[in-house]
């Protein structure tokens, strides 16, 4: 039987090692990247992201988060450069946030938090789908990026607008024509290092591109992620809200930027 993993008490981040040793591992995400710490590496590649948005296809609340899943089937939604060798292609995108607008994100930056965290998660097409990917080190690409409370995010709002129509777990509804690209800051700089899932199996499968500029979203907009529920229809209602993971042990690993 699969372990009832979430955020709370009971069966939070602190308590995933003991259904998922590798929780305890080497190269587990995410990390506070330390600006001083991290390398300049010319030789990293500007970031190519390029999205269609017919791809886009429903949007799930999974008890942990909500989900916003795309057709994979070619190379239509894509993720290129950077640290990467080949093509990556879109699976899905999801956001961590906190209870209130000073902590949320998963990364922190010189030990600061944003108040949310988008995660826009792509496969290496060198494997034969999502599931054979992840038990690759090269397995996934994950690009990372903050929220902060500000000016309202034109291109989040058709999200926020559609979330509303799935408060519980397990509820899910169509969503197409979207173009994720509307929720990505003018600057593509980034910090790089390899990781892992933040979320059980915590698999130790990623190449994280955390962007250096946030986005800001309004106040009302982060309220609606926070009117979530983790909770089935009938259950007693629990608001969706601190489902992020502190950061990891960085245990040697390099972080490299695509900046100086």
């Amino acid at each position: 039987m699969a372990h009832a993993w979430g955020y709370g008490p009971e069966n939070g981040p602190n308590t995933w090692h003991q259904s998922f040793p590798i929780a305890q591992g080497d190269q587990q995400s995410p990390i506070d990247i330390r600006t001083k710490e991290a390398k300049y590496d010319p030789s990293l590649k500007p970031l190519s992201i390029s999205y269609d948005p017919s791809t886009a296809k429903f949007i799930v609340n999974n008890g942990h988060a909500f989900n916003v899943e795309f057709d994979d089937s070619e190379d239509k939604s894509v993720l290129r450069g950077g640290a990467l060798t080949g093509t990556y292609r879109l699976k899905q995108f999801h956001f961590h946030w906190g209870s209130c607008d000073d902590h949320g994100s998963e990364h922190t930056v010189d030990g600061v938090e944003y108040a949310a965290e988008l995660h826009l998660v792509h496969w290496n097409t060198k494997y034969a789908n999502f599931g054979q990917a992840v038990k690759h080190c090269d397995g996934l690409a994950v690009v990372g990026v903050f929220l902060q409370v500000g000016e309202q995010r034109p291109g989040l709002q058709k999200l926020v607008d559609a979330i509303k129509h799935i408060p519980n777990k397990g509820m899910e509804r169509t969503f197409t024509n979207f173009d994720p690209s509307g929720l990505l800051p003018k600057s593509l700089d980034f910090w790089t290092y390899q990781g892992s899932l933040t979320t059980p199996p915590l698999l130790q499968c990623v190449t994280w591109n955390v962007l250096r500029e946030p986005i800001s979203v309004s106040q009302e907009q982060i309220s609606v992620l926070r009117g979530l529920f983790f909770n089935n229809e009938n259950d007693t209602p629990c608001h969706m809200m601190d489902n992020y993971r502190s950061p990891q042990p960085i245990k040697g690993r390099e972080v490299r930027a695509s900046f100086h």
